[in-house]
Formats: C-alpha cells, structure tokens, sequence
C-alpha cells in the first residue's frame, strides 16, 4: 500500500532522502505513467517515483491535490479525512484508509507547500513527513502508520499540462510481507494518477485557487465508504 506531497529543516530532510535520482530503477511503464524503485538501506521496503503527463495546468491539478476533504469522494481507499490544523507554512492533517485485502490504516501528516515561477508556468511542490502525536490516538481495529514520507511535484508541460512526479517512501505496518507491499505500491501508484485525472476534468478546478488544506497523496479505493459498510469485512482481513 503506498500512502497518497518550505519550511521545517526536518521537512527538507524527508525531501532529500527521496530525491536523489541515484539508483532508481524501472519499475512499470503503464500508458501514461512510468515508475521507479530503488532499495532503502536496511529496510526491505522500497521507495518509489512515479512520474506522468496530466492534460491539465498544474494550478488546476494542485487544486484537486488541495481537495483534502474531498478525498474520500474520489482518491481510493480513503473512507475519512480531516484537517487537524494550520500551523505557520503547513497543514496537519488525518487520513484513514480502507483496503480492500488487510485492515484499515490510518496517519496524521504535517505538509509543506511550496511554488516558484519557471520558463512555462507556476510549478507546484508539496511534500510531508509523519505528525501522529497531533492526530487521534490509536484505534482497536486500524493499523496506524508510523513512516509515510513523500512528494508531489507538478511542472507545466506547455499551456495546458503538467508533468507530475510523485515520490513516497512508507511502511504501512501490520503483517504485510515486503514483497507484497512493493507490489500493492505500484499498484496503487496508478490508481493515484487514474483518480486525479479523472477529477482533475471537473471545471471547479480549473478555476480554484490552490493554497487549500491539502496535498497528501494516497492511493485508495474510489467513493465514500462509511465505516458501517465495512463492518462485517474488517473481521476477516489480515493486518
């Protein structure tokens, strides 16, 4: 499962770690993404970039990033988001996921945002590191996600599209072995570009402003699924 991106130096820490271009390696190539894996020392679960075309401007495909609240009506997976606070140059936000193989996870985040002009257009970077002591306590029933560190930078790609590359390193905790976990990542990793390109066709966003609570990327399942709904489930599913 791969956990859907300026200010504190911890902040810059998590950027670095995951930016580096050293080492990557081709993953997948679907249709309109591609993504790349590389080792993390000691840990036998990989980091991951992805990197698409959206045939949209960057302002509008940030907006639909910025959509936090919205979340559980479009990015998959996810069946509650709220926004805990604002802090000076970030956002605190909580996120709870439901798959449909394990049990529900859930995450509090701190985000960065940050933009500069270039040649075409605004670019967009978001970027976040764990906050779970700002978040709820821990649920019986939903593992709580302790390492989740990742990116989204949106370029323009002409006047009308954005070149996006979303970068995540997380463990989603539990009893998930590792090598099923990096194949969940990439699977969810295109079903992130999949929902935002859907979403990012409704005109509200070519018209909103981004600066909204937001950018935390994560892959889940689509529509609002009420914890009632899964119930039943929940007691069959592996951690």
């Amino acid at each position: 499962m791969s956990i859907l991106l300026a200010g504190c130096p911890t902040a810059f820490a998590a950027e670095e770690s995951i930016s580096s271009d050293d080492y990557w390696k081709l993953s997948a190539q679907e249709k309109n993404v591609v993504i790349y894996s590389r080792p993390r020392p000691g840990s036998p679960l990989k980091e991951f970039k992805a990197v698409g075309p959206i045939d949209a401007p960057p302002g509008a495909v940030c907006a639909v990033i910025d959509d936090f609240q919205n979340y559980p009506k479009f990015m998959p997976y996810t069946t509650e988001c709220r926004l805990i606070k604002r802090d000076g140059d970030s956002i605190v936000g909580y996120q709870r996921l439901s798959p449909k193989v394990c049990a529900d996870r859930d995450y509090t985040l701190r985000v960065w945002k940050k933009s500069w002009p270039s040649a075409d257009g605004l670019v967009f970077m978001s970027h976040w590191s764990p906050a779970n002591e700002l978040g709820p306590p821990e649920k019986k029933g939903v593992v709580r996600v302790k390492l989740c560190e990742g990116k989204w930078l949106l370029e323009p790609d002409g006047a009308t599209k954005t070149r996006a590359t979303y970068s995540i390193y997380t463990d989603s905790g539990g009893f998930i072995p590792s090598f099923i976990a990096n194949r969940i990542s990439l699977t969810g990793i295109t079903k992130l570009f999949a929902a935002v390109r859907k979403q990012v066709k409704d005109p509200r966003y070519a018209v909103s402003m981004p600066g909204g609570p937001g950018g935390i990327g994560i892959p889940a399942n689509r529509g609002n699924r009420l914890e009632a709904d899964t119930t039943n489930e929940k007691s069959k599913k592996p951690e």
